[in-house]
């Protein structure tokens, strides 16, 4: 495995590769719901290319940029473990050198949920992913159903821009109680793990709703926010029933539509999504 530091050495080691290359990109302190995107690019592509970079433009001026877990000797141990080919880790100066002033906005799925919340975080996201896309070439890129709005905001971005990447969208990877796996899952004390189960809960009802027949998205969110509410830790940020591509909001589930919810348990907070059939 090959460990790579600059931009012109990751160009240099992309132009000798055949074949197809499958590209993770992560923020570090790895977890199973990463590693499932590794192992489905091992399957589909002769080579695999991992990213390891905390984007400090996705964060805002209260978010947890400082504070983010980062543990890189133990994050490329495991991607050693699973067969990646290479590494690349750049630094803050690699990926934004001082004369930096060029920016990718995607707008309309960009300003509600997530982005409502948390303005800029997707103008950051979607810079650092072209950014990435355009070092590396990649042939396909991996993305966790997790993240909903951002593989929805990519998508549309390699759609409009005409990038030559097929983004592969990979279920979310739980833990036995349902909890999504999340790098903040350590923030959580044993109180507020056990409270976190919540938010699973909620989902598998707006699934259940949807399933017995229930077209009616605002009683579906009624019923989720009810049940949120039965947890004295859980502080809701939002509760959504959306159109699955541009995540409007919607009046009757007669669409492609997810359930997505924004909670904080504590000062931790979490989101999480489930597709609705």
């Amino acid at each position: 495995m090959r460990v790579v530091k600059t931009i012109p050495d990751i160009r240099a080691l992309r132009q000798k590769l055949n074949g197809t290359v499958g590209f993770v990109p992560t923020m570090g302190f790895l977890h199973e719901g990463h590693l499932a995107l590794v192992k489905r690019a091992k399957v589909e592509n002769p080579t695999v290319i991992v990213s390891i970079y905390v984007n400090p433009k996705q964060f805002g001026p209260k978010e947890d940029f400082g504070a983010y877990p980062r543990d890189l000797n133990r994050d490329l141990e495991l991607l050693r473990r699973d067969g990646v080919d290479i590494v690349f880790v750049p630094s803050d100066d690699e990926m934004y050198p001082p004369e930096f002033s060029s920016w990718v906005d995607v707008e309309r799925v960009t300003e509600r949920l997530e982005g409502a919340i948390r303005p800029g975080h997707f103008r950051g996201v979607a810079t650092v992913v072209a950014k990435l896309f355009n070092i590396i070439q990649p042939s396909r890129a991996y993305f966790g159903q997790k993240d909903a709005q951002q593989v929805a905001v990519i998508k549309r971005m390699v759609a409009d821009l005409n990038m030559g990447t097929e983004v592969v969208v990979v279920p979310t990877v739980r833990e036995g109680d349902g909890l999504a796996m999340s790098s903040r899952n350590i923030y959580l004390n044993p109180r507020e793990r056990q409270a976190a189960t919540i938010l699973f809960k909620v989902l598998t009802l707006a699934r259940q709703l949807r399933q017995s027949g229930e077209k009616d998205a605002e009683k579906i969110r009624r019923q989720m926010t009810s049940l949120i509410q039965e947890e004295p830790l859980a502080q809701i940020d939002y509760v959504s029933i959306a159109h699955a591509e541009t995540l409007e909001e919607l009046n009757s589930l007669d669409r492609p539509a997810v359930a997505s919810l924004a909670v904080r348990i504590g000062k931790t907070r979490l989101i999480d999504n489930m597709p609705l059939e």
